[in-house]
């Protein structure tokens, strides 16, 4: 009997083991290898020396010193762009030579090392943490967004992610998607001793509470909601059109501001105190009409 028990003990310590979640997003990896300052330190290194090499070229063509110390401020301002824009060049470099060596790819790999998929995701995730925190830290909030696209995440000026965390693989955004304050969107994430990597999508119009986390796998529907303080499944679907809420998310009522029908209109008739729908023309050019997206598909 005892020796069942013990049986029983193991098999269950082993399940937690493998199980347990240690850190559930990329921005919490749980230990940092010295490793990477291989890439740092030439990032930094590089990006440093040509703002100063800009600052110095073109203040030699100003002789008075006087007009150089007024100009002072917009010097420091330009040249903290420059540094970040050095940054996104060279992080980009490494990236495109990392990922040419191993395609990043979707699945469920051992969270170990050793493993070439697990390496690569880290090395991956900690360079383009590098530039996306010098970007998400400026005075301009639209950098940040160029930064997502310019490490190749699908995503437009039209959305906005409130201070979110949300991961730079494997997400595409639609149009006019809101991402609420201290919501974390993980296209990967590490539970136990494996690593899930799986391809998120925001369809058009789609709305994330604040505080919620998104996980692998999630695609929300067209004009879908996910209230604040949720979370959603591993791979879950969020239908079109519908509000969701809860821990996990789970389908509440239709979002009854969803706008499927832009060429219809209602009008409230006060005498009469009838309200009616009635269909309008969209003065749209015949080209331009896809950008609507009203028939677009997850």
């Amino acid at each position: 009997m005892e020796k069942n028990i013990q049986i029983e003990e193991d098999a269950l310590s082993e399940f937690k083991a493998d199980y347990t979640i240690d850190f559930v997003t990329s921005s919490a990896v749980s230990k940092i290898s010295l490793k990477f300052l291989i890439f740092y330190i030439p990032i930094l290194w590089f990006s440093g020396y040509m703002a100063v090499a800009v600052f110095f070229d073109i203040s030699s063509l100003i002789n008075n010193w006087i007009i150089t110390m007024l100009l002072l401020p917009i010097w420091l301002f330009m040249l903290y762009f420059i540094f970040i824009f050095g940054i996104a060049i060279f992080t980009k470099a490494f990236v495109l030579i990392i990922n040419m060596i191993h395609k990043p790819r979707e699945g469920v790999f051992r969270a170990e090392e050793g493993d070439k998929d697990f390496e690569f995701w880290r090395l991956r995730v900690e360079l383009k943490k590098l530039a996306i925190w010098f970007m998400n830290n400026g005075p301009l909030p639209w950098i940040v967004m160029w930064g997502f696209r310019w490490f190749n995440i699908h995503i437009d000026f039209t959305s906005h992610l409130q201070d979110a965390w949300v991961d730079t693989d494997f997400i595409k955004f639609g149009r006019k998607v809101t991402v609420g304050q201290g919501t974390v969107v993980m296209s990967s994430m590490i539970i136990g001793n494996y690593l899930i990597i799986k391809k998120i999508v925001f369809d058009d119009y789609t709305v994330v509470g604040g505080a919620s986390n998104i996980s692998p796998g999630t695609i929300m529907g067209k004009e879908s909601v996910s209230g604040a303080f949720s979370y959603t499944n591993y791979n879950q679907k969020l239908d079109p059109g519908w509000i969701y809420i809860g821990l996990p998310a789970r389908k509440y009522k239709p979002n009854k501001y969803a706008e499927e029908r832009r060429d219809r209109i209602y009008k409230h008739d006060v005498d009469e105190e009838v309200k009616y729908e009635v269909t309008q023309e969209i003065n749209i050019d015949e080209d331009k009409k896809n950008l609507l997206n009203n028939n677009k598909e997850v």
